[in-house]
């Protein structure tokens, strides 16, 4: 029923600022997962939407692994770690949230996971075997067989601390060959032997020695040396799993297991800084292993299974230095060793990690390219690939960002068949890029999802409905808009531009006009925007829009777009002449040898689908055309009035002439009123519909309502006056009052708080012109079982002409009521519930405000949507937005 009721059509987000949290199913056509605030998020890279929400932390997800699967088919399982102390085991099924199995256990966040499946040999059945590390200096490793999932062993590393593990299987320990004989005549000494491996020598010794090298299928297979023949058989043994953790000693620290117990085996030296990633690929019958480090290079190591033949070594010869351990599997000694293959450097800074390709089937045969990708801090990634003639590993593709205030890149992904590389940047952004298929050394990047890296703490729709604008603590601003493509039903909402880049955090927000915008930040001043004829262009062309009818609307003398002095803080407008002619290779060579440098200038761009983040952060911002200075500290709250003719703005305060509201005028900008109640800060504001009221609530657990004077002519400046209030003894709230809105009629408002509750207020007669005016409550109060954190009712009734009104609580969740006033005292039956968002549906952290869209606005989906549907957004503490669709019908 709630599938059918309330969907989460539209979901913006980004990965949370950590190594590790972000993974690439490896199947055919595989989901993207990554830790995103206190969820893991399951996105689609193809169809370019979020498929579910998996919420069961309770702190910020710090690493996310897919368990692969070894026929190649799409994993259905994961294990994420959390700073909430927690590894969480998920299993999925058409995409969906089948089932979550917290492990407790660690008493640090867990930074670094990593599972795979292991076959039992008694049954042929699979466990999974999941080890995590945490900052309690322990990696502990765990087993899951059906739902029963046990801690088998806790690693401890004393002082240390293990920032990367990776676990696999040793090389050529699946399969024994064991020999047995049969004399055929005469006698001599002989021994049963047996050896190990799919492929690899087979050496008997009898009257003599034998070496036979024959790669061995399945079956018997049949020797004959003089007298003797011997049948060859295979016998499965348990694959030995093996550990690798890469820790802040700069040793890298290998384990492997016997009767469930992981036992030290090995000590890599070589890096001289911290391990920041390792990873494991089988080629053949070798086990490479890739690290990398702060110490900017990357290390790849061979482990193989050292030949039992009798074969003697040539000391004069130089060989690599081998590390060699031996483990003993059912009986069976076997001895491992291992070599540094090569050093790998080309990354300026630190390399935070590295990846193998995965290995894929390809008509019917498993391939496992030589191929490893590395993400470093120096806003680079490259493709590294041994040469086909030398062996020599060699770098085949470099690919990152360039300007912008960008620090690097965290992580980075392969997709299933290599064709796609994805990385994941320092402030949360994704970058993918796609291998052209004709030319395979070009890689162009693609479009992906993108999101605010920290709280989102305000949002709003335009007047016509078409896009929504939200502002964070990421010291963003962002706009949201939809991609209508002409070959696709399906829309998918993108970022396509970024307005802001502050270097406050940003807290409140307002429209002003369709294409001008006023933000807050936690400082003094109100900074107004309007949008640049490039944004303009291309929202036309991304959004379907008539670039005619949206330009006629506009000032004729609007600026190409904005940038940032070299020198300077605020976004100055960019006209026409200003642009500087982009230099030819032949300039731009002269200018580079010759050490000059040159202000990167705004440059047009025209753009048909959704930009990259480099468009982004470069090429999207609006010019701002006003600050309006009159608080005395942090803004907090800002709203306009519907006719675009009011600004109302608030800011933080502990006195009463520091809450004071500031009323502007937006044509002139310059202050119009100041309104003096409340003895603490104004938490939010809002202009009744028809303009004649506006309704402030505050951290004092009163509100107030002004309502606004006649004036005698047109040129003047609204008044206005205290029209009625709450205190001490008429207060319904005994909290914080966080939100407020109006009924589309004007005739009552809501308010929501921390206490809880939320109850409506009215009804407001703009005509009665007494002086003293007592609005009361006029609906029962409604608890909604917890703190209430947004409240914003819908502008259109429902069929039965109730009030639709949208709640927000601090746990995340949302929930729908309907209202009508009964007249009758005591109000009974008022409120009535709707539907609530699943929990997958929810935010994970405090909702920060819900907005409905404007009903008259233009846009519809073009997925058979119509007036049964309605729209809202949301935002949060969790860095995620939303838009839902209501089935209006079913309220």
């Amino acid at each position: 029923m709630v599938a059918s009721v309330l969907e989460a059509s539209h979901v913006f987000c980004c990965p949370n600022r950590v190594r590790g949290a972000l993974s690439w199913n490896s199947g055919p056509g595989g989901l993207l997962a990554f830790g995103t605030s206190c969820s893991v998020v399951l996105y689609d890279p193809r169809e370019r939407v979020v498929v579910t929400n998996l919420n069961g932390h309770t702190a910020r997800v710090n690493c996310v692994q897919w368990i692969c699967k070894q026929d190649g088919s799409p994993s259905t399982e994961l294990v994420s770690g959390g700073s909430d102390n927690q590894v969480i085991h998920w299993e999925i099924e058409n995409n969906q949230l089948l089932k979550a199995i917290p492990l407790y256990g660690h008493e640090g966040p867990v930074y670094a996971v990593h599972a795979v499946y292991q076959r039992r040999v008694s049954d042929a059945t699979l466990r999974t075997l999941m080890v995590s590390a945490a900052s309690d200096s322990t990696v502990r490793v765990w087993s899951k067989e059906g739902s029963a999932v046990t801690c088998l062993q806790t690693l401890s590393f004393g002082d240390g601390f293990t920032l990367a593990l990776c676990l696999s299987f040793l090389p050529n320990t699946d399969v024994a060959w064991r020999i047995g004989q049969v004399e055929r005549g005469g006698s001599g000494s002989h021994q049963s032997l047996a050896f190990w491996g799919r492929s690899c020598e087979l050496m008997v010794s009898c009257d003599a020695s034998i070496l036979c090298e024959d790669s061995l299928g399945g079956g018997t297979h049949t020797f004959w040396f003089h007298k003797f023949e011997f049948n060859v058989f295979p016998h499965t043994l348990r694959p030995i799993p093996i550990l690798a953790c890469g820790n802040d000693d700069c040793k890298i620290h290998l384990f492997v297991q016997e009767n469930d117990q992981f036992q030290k085996a090995l000590l890599l030296g070589g890096h001289e800084d911290w391990i920041r990633g390792v990873g494991w690929a089988a080629f053949g019958k070798d086990l490479f292993l890739a690290t990398c480090s702060q110490d900017c290079l990357i290390r790849v190591w061979r482990m193989y299974l050292k030949s039992t033949s009798l074969e003697t070594q040539d000391d004069d010869n130089i060989r690599l230095k081998e590390n060699t351990f031996t483990v003993e599997n059912e009986s069976i000694k076997m001895e491992f060793a291992v070599t540094l293959e090569t050093v790998l450097a080309g990354h300026e800074s630190w390399v935070n990690a590295v990846h193998w390709q995965p290995s894929f089937y390809k008509d019917g045969v498993l391939q496992q390219p030589m191929r490893l990708l590395s993400a470093s801090m120096d806003k680079s990634m490259i493709l590294w690939a041994p040469d086909e003639e030398s062996g020599v590993w060699l770098e085949q593709v470099r690919v990152g960002e360039v300007g912008g205030n960008t620090l690097g890149f965290y992580d980075c992904q392969f997709n299933e068949d290599g064709s796609l590389i994805i990385a994941h940047a320092f402030h949360g952004a994704l970058h993918l890029w796609k291998q052209n298929a004709a030319n395979p050394r070009e890689w162009t990047p693609e479009i992906v999802i993108s999101g605010h890296f920290d709280g989102v703490q305000d949002l709003i729709w335009d007047p016509e409905g078409e896009f929504i604008i939200t502002v964070g603590t990421d010291q963003t601003t962002r706009l949201f808009a939809p991609w209508n493509r002409k070959d696709q039903s399906q829309v998918t909402w993108h970022e396509i531009a970024r307005p802001q880049i502050h270097g406050y955090d940003l807290k409140c927000l307002a429209m002003i006009d369709r294409f001008q915008f006023v933000s807050g930040a936690d400082e003094k001043v109100l900074r107004v925007f309007s949008a640049p004829r490039n944004f303009v262009e291309n929202f036309c062309a991304i959004t379907g829009q008539s670039l005619n009818h949206v330009l006629c609307n506009q000032d004729g003398d609007l600026p190409e777009g904005a940038t940032v002095p070299a020198l300077g803080l605020s976004n100055k407008a960019v006209f026409q002449g200003d642009i500087a002619p982009q230099p030819s290779e032949e300039e731009e060579l002269l200018t580079r040898a010759g050490f000059e440098t040159h202000q990167m200038a705004f440059q047009p761009t025209i753009l048909s689908e959704p930009p990259t983040e480099d468009q982004l952060l470069q090429n999207t911002l609006w010019p701002e055309v006003q600050k309006l200075y009159g608080h005395g500290y942090e803004l907090f709250s800002v709203a306009c009035n519907n006719s675009k003719t009011l600004l109302a703005s608030a800011c933080k305060a502990a006195k009463k002439e520091h809450a004071a509201i500031i009323l502007w005028n937006t044509s002139s900008w310059k202050q119009v009123q100041n309104l003096i109640f409340h003895s603490l800060t104004v938490t939010q504001m809002a202009f009744s519909p028809n303009d004649k009221f506006l309704l402030a609530v505050s951290r004092d657990r009163t509100w107030s309502l002004w309502r606004r004077q006649d004036t005698i002519s047109p040129e003047l400046d609204p008044i206005f006056s205290l029209f009625a209030f709450t205190n001490k003894v008429t207060a319904v709230h005994s909290r914080i009052i966080w939100s407020c809105d109006w009924s589309p009629d004007s005739k009552f408002f809501f308010t929501g708080s921390r206490d809880k509750k939320v109850v409506v207020w009215g009804e407001c007669d703009s005509s009665d012109d007494a002086i003293e005016h007592s609005v009361g409550p006029c609906s029962s109060v409604l608890d909604v079982g917890g703190s209430v954190t947004a409240v914003s009712v819908c502008p259109v009734l429902n069929l039965s002409q109730r009030y639709i009104v949208a709640i927000g609580l601090e746990c995340g969740r949302i929930c729908l009521y309907s209202w009508k006033k009964t007249n009758q005292f005591p109000e009974v039956n008022d409120w009535a519930p709707c539907v609530e968002t699943s929990q997958s549906q929810s935010h994970t952290l405090a909702i920060k405000k819900l907005c409905w869209k404007n009903c008259n606005g233009k846009t519809e989906q073009k997925e058979a949507e119509g007036p049964e549907w309605l729209h809202f957004a949301s935002c949060g503490e969790d860095h995620t937005v939303k838009i839902y669709k209501v089935n209006r019908s079913a309220l």
